[in-house]
């Protein structure tokens, strides 16, 4: 399952790039691979996500909305006609380039209409998604509509129909209203309310939706997929002319064609300060630019150049190079003040931060906590109960796939994690370095691979493990 994932997304990407472009999507350079991994090159979004230009409200009013909505529905124009149906937009996958445009990315879920057709896409059976969703519940068995990001995802992908472009649509009012608030239209405490939210159609609109606004959102938030605004429309012919012609964009009526040559009506200071700001805390200090030999032979985890990073390799001290009296001291410091030392067997914490923890379609954020013994245990913090641990073996191996996002690999079990702070390279640094102070590094990592797979560039390298299967 999951070489066919990386399998579609090649493809759509490559797609993409080849077809008659459009600017509104990442682009995907080359690809290489190893023994284990597909790496994917691709062009460097400088301005990080959407999400973090919504979530400033001091910019983003109705008419940054207007402009950034008009974007989004361009690109889905071009993957539709291109026969391509996204399932899994959100902010935190449309990024920003240079010039502050979007740029759309990941097309791990998307679904190739002509690969349905075909009989390529496989469709099974599926229990309803919104059965129990605890930690240990087994993987489930899913239909291959069913997939997608809780607060986006339409009522045909809940109740087990096949998706379509008009579940892009659904994404797209749902993208809109955050736009225009700074929340999703659909708001419960977890998962399983959101779901119900969402079938029986329960929003609210603020006192910051215009009325041009709303009718647009209401008209696209329909149950059934037909009646959408846009989901009848000639594409391939007209585009999404419906909803191009609806008041809310009167304003942009002339100026569809030259939307991407526009300049973005987000302020110059917010885009000089606050965006590369936040770029920049997100990057390691210790990786260097470029995609030369050296900063390849670095991503992939080989050691072929004497001048490899010793120091970063071993480090002056190390995490669990703590004098007795300093860990005695720590650890009455720990019991007194950190509501989760209860979880942890009076064991030191090493590191703690929230996690996102993925589970198929479920995400859940858990306050992960790095001991000494060691253990990685995660906490629910909202009910304060520990859901499981981590286990720690000389086989455990670290992945961070990009600043953000990463993999923990067990014998049984890969755990799929999201720091949202940026500090993936970091959590993967401490697990490996922890590992191997207690069982020696793996025999087949030489040196340690303690520096992070990734690098800061006018491009951006992804790389996927596919278990020793060769994808070309």
């Amino acid at each position: 399952k999951k070489s066919t994932a990386i399998l579609r997304e090649k493809k759509c990407l490559h797609t993409l790039t080849t077809a008659e472009t459009s600017p509104f999507f990442i682009q995907l350079l080359c690809t290489f691979q190893d023994d284990e991994r597909l790496f994917f090159v691709m062009n460097f979004a400088k301005n990080g996500e959407l999400l973090s230009l919504i979530n400033n409200r001091e910019v983003f009013d109705e008419n940054c909305s207007r402009f950034y909505s008009a974007e989004i529905l361009l690109a889905l124009e071009h993957l539709h006609r291109l026969g391509i149906v996204h399932r899994d937009l959100k902010p935190e996958n449309i990024l920003l380039n240079e010039r502050m445009h979007i740029q759309v990315t990941d097309f791990g879920s998307a679904l190739i209409l002509s690969d349905r057709e075909s009989g390529g896409e496989q469709v099974s059976s599926a229990p309803n998604p919104m059965a129990s969703t605890g930690d240990d519940q087994n993987h489930r068995q899913r239909r291959n509509s069913f997939v997608g990001t809780a607060h986006y995802v339409s009522p045909e992908m809940l109740n087990n129909k096949l998706s379509s472009e008009a579940s892009d649509l659904w994404a797209f009012a749902c993208i809109l209203y955050q736009m225009i608030c700074g929340s999703t239209p659909f708001k419960a405490a977890n998962e399983y309310l959101i779901f119900q939210k969402i079938i029986n159609l329960e929003y609210e609109f603020t006192d910051e939706f215009s009325d041009s606004a709303k009718s647009l959102i209401r008209n696209i938030l329909q149950k059934n997929a037909s009646e959408r605004l846009g989901a009848n429309d000639d594409v391939q012919r007209d585009g999404y002319i419906s909803i191009k012609s609806d008041p809310f964009f009167a304003p942009l009526a002339t100026m569809w064609s030259q939307i991407h040559e526009m300049t973005p009506p987000v302020s110059d200071a917010f885009t000089n300060t606050t965006l590369n700001e936040n770029h920049t805390k997100s990057v390691s200090e210790n990786v260097e630019p470029g995609l030369a030999e050296k900063q390849i032979t670095r991503i992939m985890g080989l050691a072929l150049h004497e001048d490899y990073d010793k120091s970063a390799a071993n480090p002056k001290q190390g995490i669990l190079d703590i004098p007795a009296p300093e860990m005695i001291k720590r650890l009455e410091t720990q019991r007194k003040s950190n509501e989760y030392h209860k979880f942890v067997d009076d064991q030191l914490i090493l590191k703690q931060g929230i996690i996102e923890k993925k589970k198929g379609l479920f995400a859940r954020k858990r306050m992960f906590l790095l001991t000494t013994g060691p253990h990685l245990y995660y906490v629910d913090t909202v009910n304060m109960v520990l859901k499981g641990q981590v286990p720690f073996s000389k086989d455990m191996r670290p992945e961070a796939k990009n600043f953000r996002n990463f993999f923990i690999h067990t014998p049984n079990r890969s755990y799929i994690l999201e720091d949202t702070t940026g500090n993936a390279p970091e959590w993967c640094r401490v697990v490996e370095e922890v590992r191997d102070h207690t069982y020696g590094p793996p025999s087949d990592e030489s040196p340690p691979n303690t520096n992070p797979r990734i690098c800061n560039s006018n491009v951006s390298l992804r790389k996927i493990s596919i278990n020793n299967k060769k994808i070309r």
